[in-house]
């Protein structure tokens, strides 16, 4: 069996697996595959099991705030504060253990709960300020990169202890670091919760029509609020993540993860305009992402002509969803 030939294989294996966990998303899963293939055959590291989590590790802390852009993105909201609150959140546990002498698990948590609390501010503007989401949380963006800035005057936060950099290095049963672990975690636990549970299916109906929703029982305002404090957490999370990955807390973190995670969702197959979208499509589309950037890099292609790249896949993703709305 020739080369092209044995990775075809593989890849329609893995692509068969992966359908019925994606909820049917079958064209972002094919552009997967086909891309998979496409750097399989001009790079020769590729498919190497080092590479192939090198592209897990990439894509972990993108993946957990994607999680929470799906869940804003299904009840019809949009988040641009993602990367800002990270920042935040990273620089707060920085800060703290820095100056403060907090342990570093105490600082976990309250960057945990500091993403919480950025994500209480944008649901309530949101739900009773009545700001539209994108003004509501690019308000968030800009407070939020500033405080990251404000708490060390725009400096870096360095010197973790050795257990705190091995969450992201260590890998345990020979191929899952306890960060890649936590993100396969949290993407198995919020896919049963959209699929499986009444506050699930209450996300989508909000999507599909916040009035109906109300009309049929629905807290409107108290599930949105709580996807947005959810959306916040998982920032906090997230920030635990890259501290652990950069063995630092820097305020220029996150500088772009809003779209980054936007795309990933939207690639993934969900509707901008809401109650459409899950959590096995953003996985693709967050692999997706990690792949193009993966494979670029192996190609040697300019950092620059990698964004271009990406906002190509962007708007073909929005151009496909605008096409399915009409269709239906």
């Amino acid at each position: 069996m020739s080369k092209a030939e044995a990775v075809s294989a593989g890849a329609a294996k893995g692509a068969l697996a992966w359908l019925r966990l994606s909820g049917g998303a079958k064209g972002p899963l094919l552009g997967l595959v086909a891309l998979c293939i496409a750097f399989s055959l001009t790079t020769d590291v590729f498919l190497s099991v080092r590479n192939l989590l090198n592209v897990l590790d990439q894509v972990t802390v993108l993946g957990i705030i994607s999680i929470g852009m799906t869940l804003v993105i299904v009840i019809g909201g949009i988040d641009l504060s993602v990367g800002a609150i990270l920042a935040f959140a990273m620089m707060m546990m920085g800060w703290l253990k820095q100056d403060y002498g907090v342990p570093v698990p105490a600082g976990m948590l309250i960057a945990v709960a500091i993403g919480a609390l950025c994500g209480v501010v944008n649901g309530l503007l949101v739900t009773r300020a009545k700001l539209p989401a994108f003004i509501a949380t690019l308000t968030m963006m800009s407070v939020a990169r500033g405080l990251a800035n404000l708490v060390t005057d725009g400096k870096q936060v360095v010197g973790y202890p050795d257990w705190f950099d091995s969450l992201s290095i260590v890998r345990h049963f020979g191929f899952l670091s306890a960060t890649v672990a936590l993100f396969l975690i949290l993407m198995v636990a919020s896919w049963i919760c959209l699929n499986y549970t009444a506050i699930g299916r209450s996300l989508y109906a909000i999507g599909g029509s916040p009035e109906v929703a109300r009309l049929a029982g629905i807290r409107v305002n108290a599930v949105t609020l709580g996807v947005y404090i959810v959306a916040g957490a998982l920032c906090g999370i997230a920030a635990i993540t890259l501290a652990a990955r950069l063995d630092s807390s820097q305020p220029s973190a996150g500088l772009g993860a809003e779209l980054d995670a936007i795309a990933a969702v939207v690639i993934g197959g969900a509707s901008l305009s809401g109650g459409v979208g899950g959590i096995g499509g953003t996985a693709i589309g967050v692999l997706i992402i990690g792949v193009l950037h993966n494979g670029l890099n192996l190609l040697a292609v300019s950092p620059f002509v990698q964004q271009v790249i990406i906002g190509i896949v962007i708007a073909l993703a929005v151009t496909a969803d605008t096409l399915r709305q009409r269709d239906h």
